[in-house]
């Protein structure tokens, strides 16, 4: 038996023309959801699967044996309950709220733009045409959609617009300006501080003469100081 204990998500990195030399496997959403399994390739070899657990395998995939040898993956057709709005008095909207019913009862689904795929259930299929959805049984790939935590959920990864900073790794953070279209609560600035000059270094005195210090000036209170004045200047300092 070969041990496999990689995975290449969709192939990525590797070559048009290693991926068409590659062996294959074809397995349904049973086994690909589990991450030990036993399997048979295209060229007859057995194989050993360990993936680091709560790893998913999806239809795309590339497996890689011990020994460097690759395997395709395919998502194997199998029975399915695809869900469609009606197409008399339905709209779109009805697969958003059958996805709402279908995961508030944890069960797996296969999203797309204009229809849902789940797997049998007679009691759900019933639901469904109770909330006039079109149900229908059929033979496909099944490709759920994967939990956002999740380890095997090949969740899409997001470019973000903007990066924040991380020291640790020297990465500059996002530089904010007119163009960053983000919302910016304007707070009032104050005008910078003017620098204090340190006082010039007293020189040197002769020995034996006291420097007396100068009195200090009276604060006079004018039009200019700045200060508030009562009308009977009966403040205190």
């Amino acid at each position: 038996m070969l041990t496999v204990n990689k995975l290449l998500p969709q192939g990525q990195g590797l070559a048009a023309v290693l991926l068409k030399r590659a062996a294959s496997v074809e397995l349904d959403w049973d086994v690909r959801q589990k991450s030990r399994f036993d399997a048979t390739d295209s060229t007859g070899r057995a194989l050993g699967v360990f993936l680091p657990r709560g790893t998913a395998v999806r239809g795309g995939d590339v497996l890689v044996a011990e020994d460097g040898s690759m395997i395709r993956v395919l998502a194997a057709p199998q029975p399915v309950l695809v869900i469609t709005p009606c197409t008399e008095h339905g709209s779109p909207f009805d697969l958003v709220r059958a996805a709402y019913h279908l995961g508030n009862r944890h069960v797996q689904i296969e999203l797309q733009p204009d229809h849902l795929k789940i797997e049998p259930d007679h009691v759900l299929a019933d639901m469904l045409r109770a909330m006039h959805l079109t149900v229908k049984e059929t033979t496909a790939a099944f490709e759920p959609e994967g939990g956002a935590y999740s380890a095997g959920g090949h969740a899409h990864g997001h470019g973000h617009e903007h990066a924040h900073a991380n020291p640790a790794h020297g990465e500059p953070g996002h530089v904010h300006g007119p163009s960053c279209n983000h919302g910016h609560a304007h707070a009032a600035t104050s005008a910078p501080a003017t620098p204090v000059q340190a006082p010039a270094p007293v020189r040197g005195k002769p020995i034996g003469i006291a420097i007396k210090s100068a009195p200090a000036t009276p604060h006079v209170h004018g039009p200019g100081c700045n200060h508030d004045h009562d009308d009977d200047h009966g403040h205190h300092h």
